[in-house]
């Protein structure tokens, strides 16, 4: 199976959009053998894995939030899995038109809920047990949890695509009933191998149960992983994720949907950065995949049936030095490390990237001169208290502290034009934002600039206009010379 099909993803907004997803991409006018050579990787519905683990935004538990919290004897779980089955019915509800199909996805969920309830249960009574350690086996629930959103999502997928005559194959890799867990790479190749893509349509669980657990070491980007497996396993000749939004030069929310363009091309070091600022482009191991096999990535909206999207590809740079996105973190932690007696002496860079990693902080970016070292942390302040509690226990006369910042990056797969820094710095100080820090990597890939967190919007209104629309309408009047 080499270079004849398309893996794609869907995301949980566009899942959602049932009617729009079935016009705009999975039937999208097709019929025969048009339909097929293509393999669905599918999201839980929008808002289905916040129930079930906790909200991705906010942070309020879902089911294994409440199960952690709850004492004993205490129902919050089980009244938070109650919940999840009537979002899923409510879901089925609201998309099938056969009794027997949406009874049918209504016992699918149902089954695998009350499996995963009765494993609570057990779980449950365990701990009760004062003596006995059930860490491991949180980690292992919390696996289960999130297989489920996409089991439902994709189960219900192909049962309606059978509703429309589509030969659609519901590919489960949770491996919600099994104890040997291979390999995230040997579930994909086992269960692809008689698979005929050129007959048959596979609607794929965006989670798969694999050793070492895909949401321990993937987090919430655990469906672009086993998107990118897929198309790198199988052979593919493009893989598309289809979002709810265009991959565009700045948030059309923030600058104006009318100023905002969509970016078109550009390549995986764009797509890296995207993903260290937290950008929803795609997973930074699920791109390596795809550049490491030279596969080309399309990002596509769903909404946009007719738009091609934005092309991801290794080997792309802009033929004109250019800024293609501006973007950033409006909320982050500066932490500055200030020691006199720093010069010369090593250690001090090693042991706080160590107090880092030994509470999880996100590095977004890192700056240091003779004697102070500076890491922009993606974190809460509270987080950020106790590494600074850590370190000065073992650095008694080091002056540690942090504030609070916003971080604005104008990435583009060429940045190099000259006098780009200049214009970035009038624009920001014609709409008043004072700039705190700022760092231009040699690659000219993307210059970051750190201002107060109250100025981020301004920000980047401001280098979006001076830097991507105004270039733009330079670019027009030269073509139209």
């Amino acid at each position: 199976m080499t270079g004849h099909h398309s893996v794609e993803k869907i995301g949980g907004t566009s899942m959602a959009a049932t009617a729009t997803l079935f016009d705009n991409v999975l039937i999208a006018g097709r019929s025969g053998a048009d339909l097929y050579n293509r393999i669905f990787v599918v999201s839980a519905y929008a808002g289905i894995t916040n129930l079930l683990l906790e909200d991705k935004k906010t942070g309020q538990p879902g089911v294994y939030g409440r199960f952690v919290a709850d004492d004993e004897g205490a129902d919050g779980w089980r009244d938070a899995m109650a919940a999840v089955r009537r979002a899923m019915h409510d879901r089925n509800a609201a998309m099938f038109a056969r009794a027997d199909s949406r009874a049918q996805a209504d016992a699918f969920v149902d089954e695998r809920l009350g499996a995963v309830t009765a494993c609570l249960d057990d779980l449950a009574r365990l701990r009760s047990h004062g003596r006995f350690c059930v860490k491991e086996q949180l980690d292992t629930a919390r696996e289960l949890l999130a297989g489920l959103g996409e089991a439902h999502s994709a189960h219900s997928t192909a049962l309606l695509l059978r509703d429309r005559d589509v030969k659609a194959l519901f590919v489960d890799l949770t491996a919600w009933d099994q104890d040997d867990l291979r390999t995230l790479d040997q579930r994909i190749e086992e269960a692809f191998a008689a698979i005929d893509l050129s007959a048959t349509l596979p609607i794929v669980t965006g989670y798969a149960g694999c050793r070492g657990g895909m949401v321990r070491r993937f987090s919430r980007g655990y469906t672009e992983m086993t998107f990118s497996r897929i198309a790198v396993l199988t052979g593919a000749r493009e893989a598309i994720i289809h979002k709810e939004f265009h991959l565009s030069s700045a948030d059309p929310k923030l600058v104006g949907a009318d100023r905002a363009r969509k970016i078109g091309r550009t390549n995986y070091d764009v797509a890296d950065q995207l993903a260290n600022l937290g950008m929803e482009a795609i997973h930074p191991g699920a791109g390596r995949g795809l550049r490491q096999t030279d596969i080309p990535l399309r990002v596509r909206n769903t909404f946009d049936r007719e738009d091609p999207g934005t092309v991801v590809s290794g080997k792309y740079v802009s033929d004109v030095p250019r800024v293609e996105i501006v973007t950033g973190i409006p909320q982050m932690q500066a932490l500055q490390f200030f020691e006199q007696d720093m010069v010369g002496v090593k250690g001090y860079d090693a042991a706080i990237l160590d107090a880092l990693t030994r509470h999880g902080l996100w590095i977004v970016s890192k700056s240091s001169n003779a004697n102070t070292i500076t890491h922009y942390l993606s974190a809460g302040a509270g987080a950020v208290k106790a590494v600074i509690a850590d370190l000065q226990e073992q650095y008694p006369d080091a002056a540690i502290s942090a504030q609070s910042v916003a971080m604005v990056s104008v990435i583009g797969s060429d940045i190099s034009r000259p006098g780009l820094v200049p214009d970035a710095l009038r624009a920001l100080d014609a709409a008043g934002v004072d700039m705190i820090a700022m760092q231009h990597q040699i690659r000219n890939v993307d210059v970051q600039f750190i201002v107060a967190s109250r100025d981020f919007d301004p920000a980047v209104r401001a280098l979006h206009q001076a830097l991507v629309e105004e270039e733009g309408r330079v670019k027009e009047g030269r073509c139209a010379a």
